[in-house]
């Protein structure tokens, strides 16, 4: 049974420039981008990214993270999502 994840994830700002956070999942997609654009204003981060990723859990497998917005600084390659 396939499940959708809405995630939003903020990156945080290090000597070496941004590194993802703790990411936190969200009960819909307008959640996620809310949650994301406050993580982006929290002057510990660089900005937050909300995305979305569908997949079964019981046979693990997930297809690719699809990012609905983007706030601040996060990096452009977000294929490790």
């Amino acid at each position: 049974m396939a499940i959708t994840y809405y995630v939003a994830l903020p990156f945080i700002r290090t000597e070496d420039g941004t590194t993802p956070g703790e990411a936190q999942e969200c009960q819909s997609e307008s959640a996620a981008i809310r949650r994301a654009e406050g993580m982006s204003r929290d002057p510990a981060n660089a900005g937050a990214v909300a995305f979305k990723r569908a997949g079964d859990p019981n046979v693990g497998e997930f297809s690719d993270a699809v990012v609905l917005k983007k706030f601040g600084d996060v990096p452009e390659d977000l294929s490790e999502l």
